[in-house]
């Protein structure tokens, strides 16, 4: 009898099996978008100002920095993930230790989270009323300070808007780690559903994923619009 990672062809749409399956692949996804999320949403702000600081009459006007980190994020930022994830391999392993597993493709997820991160921040902070920043640098402001309390806040609405449309990209990365033995839900849909032909195992996998963008830009918008009212 055919098995696939401790599920037999008999047990297809066994849910007394699969239920536990299904909840350690939520979990998986949770961990891996979070995880994701968190540290390179941070590390991709910190990019971001600082991408938009050195442009060219901004803050921390630096030609060279500006260049080479622009050329750093078109170079890895269009690469599909499923590929990232192959070239990433080699220094996956180096960091990691291995290359298969949900902490394997939580790292390569991190990087490409960073680079298009780096890149909504910039572009949402280019809108920016330069008079605003103006005026807190003629009260003496520091640059830092004008980040932190001035360039950030002004932005913070369309930032969260942008955090949540990145947060639809990080669940489809998690989806396709499943092809590393990432686990989550795109290898439950995959292992459980697609290759035995489950169409319940596969919708289900889709549906928990719609609910949990769903739930996502639903709480992003309301933070937006109650900030936009402010």
């Amino acid at each position: 009898m055919t098995q696939i990672e401790g599920v037999t062809l008999a047990s297809r749409s066994d849910w007394t099996v699969l239920r536990p399956l299904l909840f350690e692949s939520i979990g998986q996804t949770l961990e891996m978008v979070f995880v994701t999320m968190i540290v390179g949403g941070i590390l991709g702000l910190v990019l971001g100002v600082v991408l938009y600081g050195t442009r060219p009459g901004n803050l921390f006007e630096n030609a060279v920095v500006y260049r080479i980190l622009d050329v750093i994020v078109n170079i890895i930022r269009p690469i599909p993930f499923i590929i990232f994830l192959a070239a990433m391999q080699p220094l996956t392993i180096k960091v990691i230790g291995t290359s298969i597993g949900t902490a394997a493709a939580i790292f390569p997820m991190i990087i490409m989270c960073t680079m298009a991160t780096s890149r909504l921040v910039e572009q949402n902070l280019v809108p920016v009323d330069s008079g605003v920043i103006e005026a807190a640098r003629a009260m003496g402001a520091s640059k830092f300070t004008i980040v932190r309390t001035v360039l950030i806040p002004e932005a913070l609405a369309p930032l969260i808007l942008a955090y949540a449309f990145l947060f639809i990209g990080v669940l489809d990365m998690s989806a396709m780690a499943g092809y590393i033995g990432g686990g989550g839900l795109g290898n439950f849909a995959i292992a459980y559903g697609y290759q035995k032909f489950d169409q319940t195992v596969t919708w289900t996998a889709v549906i928990i994923m719609i609910v949990l963008v769903q739930v996502v830009q639903g709480v992003a918008n309301a933070i937006a619009k109650h900030l936009l009212k402010r």
